[in-house]
């Protein structure tokens, strides 16, 4: 059985992030599920993003917790990419997508689809962030025991193992992911738009504050094993045991042939990528197999 193949952040090497085209492209590409970051605005709605700051991916400044969504509503979020955006997949200022929105797509696939929905830390509102993402997929009629929303599948990963402890006062374990990076300077830079001196101070600081990921992976307190590709190619074996053991092995962010074959190699059951429609090719979806309801274990 080929893996389940998850678009992060949609498809992300075709359209800019986290969009309504990346998310529409990545339907179309034939992605078993999708990936989103949520972060909270100032006025309280769950907004697809990965930075903390804003900057990379619009033409905004500052914290995504300090704007309302109506002023990240007036951001362009298409024109750092440099591609075009056609018709087909949205007007310029229908891009940034709430969670609700994103759910809303995912509703009119016409099929099964994946969810699978990342709290970003740090965040000014701490544990909220879990509970408004709770509150909003609960209000939209989620079973937290199934995790099946109609036809959407949704799970809950986070990077803070606080956050995962959190998530698991509420949800079985099948249904949350424990994600693990490789924590480099240049990471920890990238997510919260720091310079290189800064994000060194805080990756140091960080390891103090954070509790280590990787024991709520080992002891099995969560199903699901989020492991980035540095991760894997740094210590294979260690992700090897997690799949042995029963964990599902859930891969970010993949995006070769040569880390395809490595992932599976190691028992990977879901691969996260920028290219659903390459790595679907490479997996052998064209033979028909695979299916959205392997995804709980």
């Amino acid at each position: 059985m080929r893996p389940i193949v998850y678009a992060h952040r949609g498809a992300s090497a075709a359209f800019p992030e986290h969009t309504r085209a990346a998310y529409v492209q990545a339907l179309l590409d034939g992605a078993d599920g999708v990936e989103c970051d949520v972060h909270l605005t100032r006025d309280g709605h769950l907004v697809l993003h990965h930075d903390a700051q804003l900057g990379r991916t619009s033409d905004g400044r500052g914290p995504v917790a300090s704007r309302t969504l109506a002023e990240l509503r007036r951001l362009d979020w298409t024109s750092w990419k440099g591609v075009a955006v056609p018709p087909t997949h949205g007007a310029a200022d229908r891009q940034l997508l709430t969670l609700g929105e994103l759910i809303d797509l995912l509703r009119d696939a016409g099929r099964p689809v994946g969810l699978a929905v990342e709290t970003k830390h740090p965040s000014p509102f701490g544990h909220r962030l879990e509970e408004e993402v709770l509150a909003l997929l609960m209000r939209e009629g989620w079973d937290p025991e199934t995790g099946r929303l109609e036809n959407i599948t949704v799970s809950l990963m986070s990077f803070h193992p606080d956050a995962v402890r959190h998530l698991l006062e509420s949800l079985p374990p099948r249904l949350v992911c424990q994600l693990v990076g490789t924590g480099t300077r240049r990471a920890v830079g990238d997510v919260l738009r720091l310079g290189s001196t800064t994000a060194a101070v805080l990756q140091a600081g960080m390891r103090l504050v954070v509790p280590p990921a990787v024991p709520v992976i080992s002891n099995r307190l969560v199903d699901i094993a989020g492991p980035g590709m540095g991760f894997v190619r740094a210590r294979p074996d260690l992700v090897r045991r997690w799949a042995e053991a029963g964990a599902v092995l859930r891969v970010w962010t993949v995006d070769t042939p040569r880390d395809v074959s490595l992932c599976l190699a190691l028992g990977a059951r879901e691969l996260t990528t920028n290219r659903p429609a390459d790595v679907l090719r490479w997996t052998g979806a064209d033979r028909g197999v695979g299916s959205v309801d392997s995804m709980a274990p």
